[in-house]
């Protein structure tokens, strides 16, 4: 860890902080003294750093627990339209300096816990990270949380709180090992378990049609236990709820049955029923047909809609009646947004309690469906997308086939209407896909059950109407929206980079926390010689930060004065970091040939998780850590480049390598990221972009002015022809000598001398069949890359293009992208209002 500021630069750090009142220090030294007290007295004699961190955290808890029920009370007696977040991840990370930068507390904190002769920060570092996602997904979850609390919407999230999250990733011999991620074995101070409001959840059985009307009988009953962690906006004491399910047995779980035979058999078999929740699938961007997986998603989604129902029928509504039974106003008081298909099963669980329970008619309950419910696509790459077999659906919810059938049929009668005799239109747009398995579309099923589809940047949103649901975009164009990815300053700026949010407050004052276009008002200052100063002043000190971070936990030294080159995200063949592999070879390649010449000092930094399935990703991690073994070993290279792993990259790890990064590496096939966050990320932390015209690239380069990027390499259009051509990798190995290089030293074994074959697969794939062509963009990459080096090696233009990529980076705050969807999907309007504090009246 870094050195703990002196006095002086403690005292120096006010700004967005807030100044700390001498009596908010008084109270949480008094709380915190009060907690450890009683931690103490319950359990030893002498406090741990653990004790600590949890002393400080129900100190901080305690100030949001006032907010939380004042905002729920709020929300019951005004019952404004609610909506539901409804996904299998949400990536939060650590909760306590979140929560203190949010509720403005801590310069108090930091003043405290220094007074007490502690470093807040060595507290931080002890919460573990609740890592109850895979990635981009699961971030913008958590970031969608964050906004729609500060932008007072009346928000739920709902999900699966997993009892392991993302495994840990250790680095053994240079391959990924995966740990489970044991994040509750302390505890988790941010959750409140509400065993009131826990619900039954019913799996298998049969469907028996009665005059009275369908009933689903003979099933087995799983226990949905709900946990709550609060969602406070920044600064509007609104505190919102997320809300997990934990898979319990019912006490009286496989006892039926084994009423003589084994009552021990019996009571250990409730782990079957408690595995639900047990584990996060680790799988980004790839679909694997498991029937746990299936469980899951139906776990979240039957509980939550019985959730969403109660609290329908009980909200106050502006009249006598003390329950609401009609579900005409249903659409008007519930919005349901899925976050990819993981959640679907809710279109027809909701059509299964409209019909089934609540007898509303079928017509009617279709339409009050459809406008509740709104899909976002997150994927276009075919291996993502979800396709269950019909008969796994048969044996785990054979209702709700029933209902798919039935939905589809409806669906097919209205598409044959349209256009008579186009059996294969029939066919492709169909829910059910025939073959030797005949699977369930639940991309299809989401379509056709929403009113608002949306992808998550322009070009993504595009490919979706042109390409993956274009039969859809004929039948229904109006249902298709775009709403571009954004990130939460509140954790990506301010909690992160409280240096250079500093020193942009100084100049624009402090609105630019939630409303990041002000920062806009930077782009009077690009050629403001103090500016441009402190700008990369902030920047340095962070790369001495990260710098003996790197060296304190993975024991590596490297030159902070060399531009880091970042490239952090799941491990996949898309995502083409083997396009940097063989950069970085390149590079050696020409410092080994050249050694005497002067070059452009690089710490090329790599780090994600591979599935642990993925054997092409453990693969490319392998051959990362390779290179690194040969570089960082060679006296020739000196300080000139390392190449390093970052191992077990997450969102704490985030936090600390982007405000550090110079270089930020975006190099996806064109068409194939839907937007990405991190580059958003990024390019408002001061890094300049490498990037393809691709996922929310596109937009950046928009915003900031394509020659302020640094863009190569093939466009959509481009991969479209190549690919009509027909992509020949072996054309540009021929053709490019250092290419040819680069491959050759990797499959001689120049790289892994103790086995030399042991990069026979990665080759053959870029040879033969690289379905993200590689070769086809190495030569403008590395062309590109020495225009970064050119720019590199003038600091002060350098700054000056930084200062302009944070000036325009404004359209990627979430609170955007959250008030687009509240407009133009939910039909509410955000409130700039805050709630009053618990200390004040309620009116």
């Amino acid at each position: 860890m870094a050195a703990p500021l002196s006095d002086g630069d403690r005292r120096k750090q006010i700004s967005v902080r807030g100044i700390a009142g001498l009596g908010d220090v008084a109270e949480v030294r008094k709380s915190f003294n009060r907690h450890l007290h009683f931690t103490l007295v319950k359990d030893r004699n002498v406090a741990t750093p653990r004790d600590y961190y949890f002393a400080l955290a129900h100190t901080v808890r305690d100030h949001l627990v006032g907010r939380w029920i004042r905002t729920q009370q709020h929300y019951y007696e005004r019952d404004p339209k609610r909506i539901y977040y409804l996904s299998l991840e949400f990536y939060m990370g650590r909760t306590l300096q979140n929560t203190m930068v949010n509720l403005g507390l801590q310069n108090a904190c930091d003043e405290a816990i220094y007074q007490l002769g502690l470093d807040l920060e060595e507290l931080e570092e002890i919460e573990e990270d609740a890592g109850l996602g895979n990635g981009g997904l699961g971030r913008l979850a958590a970031c969608f949380l964050d906004s729609m609390a500060t932008l007072g919407l009346a928000a739920y999230g709902y999900g699966i709180r997993y009892e392991f999250g993302i495994f840990n990733q250790k680095i053994v011999d240079g391959w990924q090992v995966e740990e489970a991620d044991d994040w509750l074995r302390y505890g988790n101070p941010w959750e409140k378990a509400r065993p009131e409001y826990m619900l039954p959840v019913h799996f298998y059985g049969r469907v028996e049609h009665t005059a009275e009307g369908v009933k689903w009988i003979d099933t087995q009953v799983v226990l949905a236990m709900p946990y709550d962690t609060p969602v406070p906006g920044y600064k509007n004491n609104t505190v919102n709820t997320m809300r997990l399910w934990s898979a319990k047995a019912p006490n009286d779980f496989n006892l039926q049955e084994f009423n003589m035979g084994d009552y021990i058999e019996a009571v250990l078999d409730r782990n079957l029923a408690e595995n639900i929740s047990r584990v996060l699938y680790p799988n980004d961007n790839f679909f694997e047909g498991k029937e746990l997986r299936l469980k899951q998603e139906y776990f979240v989604v039957a509980a939550t809609l019985q959730d969403i129902i109660r609290r329908f029928k009980s909200s106050k509504f502006g009249c006598r009646d003390p329950v609401r039974t009609c579900f005409e106003t249903f659409p008007d008081k519930v919005a349901i947004q899925l976050n990819d298909t993981h959640p679907a099963l809710s279109i027809p669980e909701l059509m299964r309690i409209l019909v089934d329970v609540e007898k509303v008619d079928w017509d009617k309950a279709w339409e009050i469906t459809k406008r509740t419910c709104a899909y976002t696509n997150h994927t276009v790459l075919p291996e993502a997308l979800e396709r269950w077999p019909v008969s796994m659906f048969e044996k785990l919810l054979p209702r709700h086939l029933e209902i798919i059938y039935a939905l589809n049929q409806m669906h097919l009668d209205r598409v044959a209407a349209l256009y008579p005799g186009d059996i294969d239109r029939l066919r492709r747009m169909s829910v059910i896909e025939e073959g030797d398995c005949k699977r369930i579309n639940m991309a299809h099923l989401c379509v056709i059950g929403s009113h608002a589809v949306n992808g998550v940047a322009r070009i993504h949103s595009d490919i979706v109407k042109n390409s993956v649901f274009k039969d859809f975009y004929e039948l229904e164009p109006e249902k298709f929206q775009n709403k571009t990815n954004g990130i939460t300053p509140r954790r990506w700026l301010l909690l992160c980079n409280p240096g250079l949010a500093d020193i942009i407050a100084e100049k624009i004052g402090e609105g630019f926390i939630t409303d990041l276009s002000q920062l806009k008002k930077l782009l009077e200052f690009i050629d403001n010689e103090t500016f441009i100063r402190d700008v990369a002043k902030v920047k340095q000190e962070n790369k001495l930060k990260f710098a003996a971070y790197l060296e304190e936990h993975y024991k590596v030294k490297i030159n902070p004065t060399s531009m880091f080159d970042v490239q952090v995200k799941r491990i996949h063949e898309y995502k083409r970091q083997l396009l940097n592999c063989l950069h970085a070879i390149t590079l050696y390649n020409r410092i080994r040939c050249n050694p005497s010449k002067s070059f452009v000092p690089r710490t090329i930094m790599i780090g994600g998780k591979a599935a642990p399935g993925y054997h092409m990703a453990k693969m490319i991690i392998k051959l990362i850590t390779s290179i690194g073994e040969v570089i960082n070993n060679d006296p020739y290279v000196g300080d000139k480049l390392k190449v390093i792993f970052l191992e077990n990259y997450r969102v704490s790890l985030a936090e600390k390598v982007i405000p550090a990064a110079d270089l930020s590496q975006q190099i996806s096939t064109a068409g194939t990221e839907a937007s990405g966050t991190g580059n958003m990320k990024f390019m408002v932390n001061g890094a300049l972009t490498i990037g393809t015209m691709d996922g929310a690239n596109v937009e950046m380069a928009e915003e900031a002015g394509e020659e302020n990027l640094f863009i190569f390499g093939m466009r959509v259009e481009d991969v479209e022809a190549l690919d009509q051509k027909g992509y020949n990798a072996r054309e540009y190995y021929e053709s490019l000598p250092e290419l040819r290089q680069a491959i050759d030293q990797i499959t001689s074994g120049f790289f892994s001398p103790r086995d030399p074959g042991c990069f026979k697969d990665v080759v053959n794939m870029l040879m033969y069949h690289d379905r993200f062509k590689v070769f086809a963009d190495y030569e403008a990459y590395i062309k590109c890359q020495g225009q970064v080096d050119q720019l590199f090696m003038d600091p002060r233009e350098w700054t000056r293009k930084v200062i302009r990529n944070i000036a325009c980076s404004g359209k990627f705050s979430s609170d955007r992208t959250i008030t687009e969807y509240a407009r133009e999907i939910w039909g509410v309007e955000p409130s700039a209002t805050a709630i009053p504090p618990p200390n004040l009246p309620r009116n």
